[in-house]
C-alpha cells in the first residue's frame, strides 16, 4: 500500500472519530440543557396553600417542598393568607424555592382595578419587588347573558390594562383555563392574536379540561408557543373530580402528546384535594414516575 493511501485512511479515520465525538457531545449538551419535561427538577407545586388540611405555615410549606425535591411554587391563596405573603417570600428564599407564579381570581370588570383582595396582593408584590408570573381567570358571573363579542371586548380591555401594570413590575400574565368562555383555549388564543404575546401567555390545566381530552393534541399544537405551564391531573372520560396521577385512564396519552410536542416549559402537579397536601403531592409524584415509565 502506498504511503499516500495510508495517510488518507488515517486522516479519514480521525475525521470520523472527531465527527462522532462532536455529535455525541452535542447530544450530551442538549440532554443537559433540556432535562426531561417530567423530571422532578421541572415540576411546579400548584394548589397547595388553600387546600392543605394541615394548614401549614409558610415556613412549614417551603420546608415540605424542599424535602420533596420540588423547587418551584405557584402561589394560590385566599384572603386569610394575605397577611403572611411576606413570610411566604422569606421562607421560599430561605429554602431556595422559586416563586413561579401567583394567582388572581378576577370577579370585577373594572379596568384599572383588580378588586380589593387582588389589589392588596398586588401592592405587596410591588412593595417587595417581586417578578413572577400572574396566573389569572375571570369569574363566569362576569359573562352571564353577555354575547361572545362583548365578552371578547371586555376581556381584552381588562387584560391590556393589567398587562401594562405587570410589565412595569417585570411580571408576565398567564391566562388560566378555569372553564366557561374565558377558559376556552381558542378564545385565549384569539386574545393573544389581538394583543400580542408580549408579557402574555397561557396556563393549561388538565383538571379543567376533561371535556377537551380528545382535542388536546390539536389544541396543544396551537397553544405550545404561548404556554407558561401545563398542570397535570388524573383524567377520566366525563370526569370532573381532582384525581392524583395514575388514578385516571387518559392522562398518559395526554402526557404523551406533551412529550411529542415542542413544549419545553414547566410541569405542574397539584395538591387540590382538601387533605394533607404532602400526601397528595407524594401520591402525584409516585403516579408520575409510573406514567413516565410508560411514555414512548
Amino acid at each position: 500500500m502506498k504511503i499516500t493511501s495510508v495517510i488518507l485512511i488515517v486522516l479519514g479515520f480521525n475525521i470520523f472519530i472527531s465527527c462522532t465525538s462532536n455529535s455525541s457531545s452535542k447530544e450530551e449538551n442538549e440532554a443537559t440543557r433540556n432535562p426531561s419535561l417530567f423530571d422532578k427538577s421541572n415540576l411546579v407545586a400548584w394548589c397547595v396553600v388553600p387546600f392543605d388540611s394541615k394548614e401549614r405555615s409558610p415556613e412549614e410549606r417551603a420546608e415540605m417542598l424542599k424535602k420533596l425535591g420540588i423547587s418551584e411554587l405557584a402561589y394560590d391563596w385566599r384572603q386569610q393568607h394575605l397577611p403572611t405573603f411576606e413570610a411566604e417570600l422569606e421562607a421560599l428564599k430561605k429554602h431556595n424555592i422559586n416563586l413561579r407564579a401567583v394567582w388572581f381570581w378576577i370577579d370585577q370588570d373594572s379596568v384599572g382595578y383588580l378588586g380589593e383582595d387582588n389589589e392588596a396582593l398586588w401592592d405587596k408584590i410591588v412593595a417587595n419587588d417581586v417578578q413572577t408570573e400572574c396566573w389569572f381567570s375571570f369569574s363566569p358571573q362576569l359573562y352571564e347573558n353577555v354575547a361572545d363579542e362583548e365578552k371578547y371586548q371586555r376581556a381584552t380591555r381588562f387584560i391590556a390594562d393589567f398587562r401594562e401594570r405587570a410589565k412595569q413590575q417585570g411580571c408576565t400574565l398567564g391566562m388560566y383555563n378555569h372553564g366557561d368562555w374565558f377558559g376556552n383555549p381558542i378564545n385565549q388564543l384569539a386574545i393573544i392574536d389581538s394583543l400580542g404575546d408580549d408579557h402574555l401567555g397561557m396556563v393549561y390545566n388538565f383538571h379543567h379540561a376533561h371535556h377537551e381530552m380528545d382535542e388536546f393534541p390539536a389544541l396543544l399544537e396551537k397553544m405550545q408557543d404561548h404556554l407558561l405551564c401545563i398542570n397535570l391531573n388524573g383524567m377520566v372520560e366525563g370526569g370532573e373530580t381532582i384525581l392524583t396521577l395514575g388514578d385516571g385512564d387518559r392522562e398518559l396519552e395526554m402526557m404523551q402528546a406533551i412529550q411529542n410536542s415542542d413544549y419545553q416549559g414547566p410541569i405542574g402537579i397539584i395538591g387540590h384535594q382538601d387533605r394533607d397536601v404532602k400526601e397528595v403531592l407524594v401520591q402525584n409524584l409516585q403516579g408520575l414516575n409510573l406514567l413516565k415509565a410508560e411514555l414512548k
